[in-house]
């Protein structure tokens, strides 16, 4: 989805697109893209790249982030030059396939060439996709290495690098992969990074691979939007389940994505809510891309109304239209509640999300309201009896677009029929009963218990959970190789023969977003 509009306000004016020096192709494509609301990273960052500068952008998934480096990429895009011109590198599968998409739709009228490699497919496919000569190149660090090797991909040509969603990268452990492939593009290349969080280590990506970028942050006030509702239920492990499907009952959302922490989690979550009558399904690393791909069509496209997903699989997701988001498990660190919930209250619509907490997981809570400087609202579990009401309207809600629909004349011989030998109340009394489910207890659903969070110290400040965890996990992981490439660093040289220690001059501008 787009995040885009014809008015960007920079340096106390609204400035239209047309007075940016794209051209009338791209502005074709803003235009049927059908979105009013500029962001803060693309009103920052669309300038900058036009004009050639190196940029770091801490921007959340869903804040139009791909347009803000795609519109001006695609504007520098030589028509007439066969090579690979831009190289984006994403963490995950399903955002490299989304942004190829993006790119695609934003350089059509322009008639770029955009190609997408990714791990879990057929490299022979993506091997004769190749020889189509794209211009704009996607992919996942393994797989784009691996075309690297068989010389299928060629980067001497690249003006442009995209870094994308840096931080978790980082936590997926591609560093080495993402230097491996850094290597092979020309050292006067322009480069862009975007990462949710700006962790020391996305810094030291920057006095690598960056020269003299300017840095566009979105202060945490801005992190999640005044457009969802967030509220929490204090709630033991076994309790979640049936308060969950109380709420769904409750609430009636249109499209709702419940995370869970784990895939089994995932697994049980789907099957329960299927078996309760629900329209959903899970995704998670183990699935095929072929099945996850499916799924993610059935979901954008309305044919399925809940989807449970862990936060690895649901990475990059960009859909229009979910209404509500259900933390089952609430995440282990503050940065991922934002990624999470950021799939909601897009392009101006309203979202909810809530999150079930359990008692020993308030330290967990309290950490992610000083991230977000947002204080969730406690909300109490709805009663079966409230459940039930809330299916009883859905269903006459549907009944009345039924009946709006003045499609039912030619059931009005049957009609007579059955009113003639049945009682009116009881004829929609049935009705009703078959258009809602069981009620909660009717259909026993076993969750298993997934191991507590560990309790945070108080006095460990913020975020010391996250990188007591993960940040002493990454630096055990990657020390050794810090330090064997900085005593290599001044044997690595391009393919043109500089040294990239060249690039190392790194004076890092900051410009905040209000």
């Amino acid at each position: 989805m787009l995040v885009l509009s014809r008015l960007v306000f920079l340096g106390g004016k609204y400035l239209k697109f047309s007075e940016l020096g794209l051209s009338d192709s791209l502005l074709k494509a803003i235009k049927r893209s059908g979105y009013e609301e500029a962001t803060p990273i693309q009103e920052q960052t669309i300038p900058m790249v036009l004009k050639g500068q190196d940029v770091i952008g801490q921007a959340q998934t869903g804040t139009g982030k791909t347009a803000a480096f795609g519109l001006p990429i695609i504007e520098h895009v030589d028509n007439n030059n066969p090579a690979i011109q831009a190289l984006v590198i994403s963490p995950t599968r399903e955002l490299a396939i989304q942004t190829q998409e993006e790119l695609f739709r934003l350089g059509k009228d322009k008639h770029v060439r955009v190609q997408v490699v990714y791990g879990g497919a057929d490299i022979r496919r993506q091997i004769r996709n190749l020889k189509q000569h794209p211009q704009i190149l996607v992919g996942t660090p393994g797989r784009l290495r691996d075309h690297l090797s068989r010389h299928t991909v060629k980067l001497k040509d690249i003006q442009t690098l995209v870094l994308d969603e840096a931080d978790e990268m980082l936590n997926m452990g591609f560093l080495d992969d993402i230097e491996a492939i850094v290597n092979q593009t020309p050292a006067d290349r322009q480069t862009l990074l975007f990462s949710a969080t700006m962790p020391p280590e996305i810094k030291k990506i920057g006095v690598k691979f960056m020269t003299d970028p300017t840095m566009v942050r979105i202060k945490a006030k801005e992190l999640t939007t005044d457009l969802v509702d967030q509220y929490y239920v204090r709630a033991k492990d076994y309790e979640k389940f049936d308060i969950m499907t109380r709420l769904i009952d409750v609430q009636d959302p249109d499209l709702t994505i419940v995370f869970g922490r784990t895939k089994r989690r995932v697994d049980e979550l789907s099957r329960g809510l299927i078996a309760r009558g629900y329209n959903a399904a899970g995704i998670h690393g183990d699935l095929s891309q072929d099945q996850r791909s499916k799924i993610m069509r059935r979901f954008k496209r309305g044919q399925l109304d809940i989807l449970v997903a862990t936060d690895v699989a649901a990475r990059g997701l960009d859909i229009s239209g979910v209404t509500h988001v259900y933390n089952y498990d609430i995440p282990s660190d503050p940065d991922s509640y934002v990624h999470r919930i950021g799939r909601t209250g897009r392009a101006g619509h309203h979202g909810v999300s809530l999150t079930f907490v359990t008692p020993n997981e308030m330290d967990y809570l309290h950490e992610i309201e000083k991230l977000t400087r947002v204080r969730m609202l406690p909300l109490k579990p709805p009663t079966a009896e409230e459940a039930f009401n809330g299916q009883v309207a859905s269903a006459v809600n549907d009944i009345d677009e039924l009946m709006a629909a003045d499609s039912t004349k030619r059931y009005h011989d049957a009609a007579e029929k059955l009113l003639a030998s049945h009682n009116a109340v009881d004829l929609v009394a049935a009705l009703l009963n078959d258009m809602t489910k069981e009620a909660a207890s009717e259909v026993p659903v076993k969750i298993t218990p997934e191991r507590p969070l560990p309790r945070r110290h108080r006095n460990s400040g913020r975020h010391s959970g996250y990188h007591n965890r993960h940040g002493h996990h990454y630096n055990r992981r990657h020390r050794n190789g810090h330090q064997r490439r900085n005593n290599e660093r001044s044997r690595h040289h391009d393919n043109h023969g500089n040294s990239h220690s060249s690039r190392h001059s790194f004076n890092i501008r900051h410009r905040t977003t209000e």
